[in-house]
């Protein structure tokens, strides 16, 4: 239990000038950028891997499946440890265990220490959430909205632009550099994060709860293993039933033990709060939204142009082609906090949710060349910024000040397992829907068709549920009454701190 002598949370530091403010938002958005590049770094690579490290295509699949089941489990536990014991301590961990994993990478030539160091790069994604904290805490009220709008949406941007990136690398030098370079993208964020990114005093006390923690990432690497390997195990085949079936268990237990700690790793009495419940669950259907698109669109622009419908494009070609669309994401994450600020945050996920399903709609008409698929990419990339931008927003509204790193982090975790499920329905409808072309199997346009179809009602549900979400506050509201709770002395955490202390 916790001591009796904890302290009580703190109230947020006086906001930063306008100058300063800006040189965060950049630092920490970077940084961002920089930990969501390692989601796509080495898909260009894929079909390379098992010659480079001279391994079975299985086990080079892993080298992408350790990094997706790493950033499940780093995502609440960094989240948790940056609401206790400071943000920006807990982002230098999470960028030194990506340094650590992009050194490890480029110095391996084998299957097992590359997977360890994709591995530990993917515990660099809990920098997200805890950097979308670091701005509540910090910016100036009018900054915060739009802040967070970009700092949420560098999730997309880095996948976005990290498939260009590394298809440039990989095709014209040794593939060791992609790793040497994220290694030292990485030493710069955290030089410029430790200059000139100031700590946020506001503390959730109370003791960590490994049990919960080693829980959630048992049951949640026991369900996305599942997931992502159902493909290569077969979907109906006792280890993919197995492990699905041990991960809803575990998390199951998971669920009840953390109703019932004082000091739990994820409050889940706040989290079904209708507000944060149905943005979870909006974040979840958007991430698979988010990740068809990575999965169709380098294929069609890559397969060859006598499929009668591939458009015949180099890995450099159409990771460039995709490069637009994550600046448009850049561009229209402010645009997210404008709406938010005049119309509320639930408009913003809504309206965010329809122009992807436009976008995919668009996808299943355009698709004859190279331009028809940058502009629908493109109107994709831009609905998803505006969602992503309005998420911490909607959850922060409905959290305690002293929760918002765990919080998002859950939100972010949502986005991961919907990113993951992306992966193994939309590979299920490639693999199903194929033709013979110089001997090989590829998938048909009835495939791609299909899967955007797919992604456009995915994109669709997840505005139907962001209708439910109740009305939330425009922002700047908001902001005025947390300003008010907090000068009265942080009202709700306090009392949550005099519950846990009474325990």
């Amino acid at each position: 239990m916790p001591s009796s002598t904890a302290p009580p949370p703190t109230a947020p530091p006086t906001p930063v000038a306008k100058g300063s403010a800006n040189v965060i938002v950049v630092i920490l958005a970077f940084s961002g950028i920089v930990t969501a590049l390692m989601q796509t770094l080495v898909i260009p690579l894929l079909v390379q891997l098992p010659v480079l490290l001279d391994t079975t295509a299985a086990n080079a699949s892993w080298v992408v499946t350790a990094t997706l089941l790493a950033a499940a489990v780093a995502m609440p536990t960094t989240s948790r440890l940056g609401d206790m014991f400071g943000k920006r301590r807990i982002i230098f961990v999470n960028l030194g265990l990506l340094i650590a994993g992009s050194l490890v990478c480029a110095l391996s030539d084998s299957v097992l220490p590359m997977i360890a160091g994709r591995a530990l790069q993917g515990f660099g994604m809990g920098l997200i959430p805890l950097g979308i904290g670091v701005m509540r805490d910090v910016m100036p009220p009018e900054r915060v909205a739009s802040s967070m709008a970009l700092m949420s949406a560098s999730l997309g941007i880095g996948g976005a632009l990290g498939l260009p990136a590394a298809a440039l690398v990989a095709q014209n030098f040794d593939w060791h550099v992609l790793f040497h370079a994220s290694a030292a993208l990485a030493a710069l964020a955290l030089v410029l994060i430790a200059r000139y990114v100031p700590e946020s005093p506001v503390r959730s006390p109370g003791r960590f709860d490994f049990a919960g923690s080693i829980g959630i990432g048992i049951g949640l690497v026991c369900l996305l293993l599942a997931l992502s390997k159902g493909a290569d195990w077969g979907w109906s085949s006792g280890s993919t039933l197995g492990v699905f079936a041990a991960g809803v268990l575990v998390l199951l237990v998971w669920g009840w033990y953390e109703l019932r700690t004082p000091d739990p790793l994820v409050d889940l009495r706040t989290t079904a709060k209708p507000q944060v419940l149905f943005t979870n669950l909006a974040a979840l259907v958007i991430g698979f939204a988010m990740y068809s698109m990575s999965l169709i669109a380098p294929q069609l622009l890559q397969l060859p142009r006598e499929t009668g419908y591939g458009l015949g494009q180099t890995m450099l070609a159409a990771g460039l082609a995709m490069a637009p669309g994550g600046l448009m994401m850049m561009l229209f994450s402010p645009l997210s906090a404008v709406i938010t600020k005049s119309r509320g945050p639930k408009t913003s996920l809504i309206l965010g949710s329809l122009v992807i399903a436009a976008g995919y709609a668009l996808g299943l008409v355009m698709m004859d060349e190279v331009w028809q698929v940058i502009v629908f990419s493109c109107v994709v990339t831009s609905g998803i910024a505006i969602a992503y931008a309005a998420m911490p927003t909607l959850i922060m509204s409905a959290v305690p000040v002293s929760e918002t790193a765990s919080a998002n982090g859950l939100n972010s975790l949502m986005r991961s397992i919907g990113t993951s499920t992306a992966g193994a329905a939309i590979g299920v409808v490639l693999a199903n829907s194929t033709l013979t072309f110089g001997g090989v199997e590829v998938p048909s346009l009835t495939g791609f068709r299909t899967g955007f179809a797919i992604a456009c009602g995915a994109a669709l549900l997840a505005a139907l549920i962001a209708v439910f979400i109740p009305g939330a506050r425009p922002r700047g509201a908001a902001l005025e009454a947390d300003a008010a709770q907090e000068s009265a002395g942080g009202g709700e955490d306090l009392a949550r701190t005099a519950t846990r202390t009474a325990g």
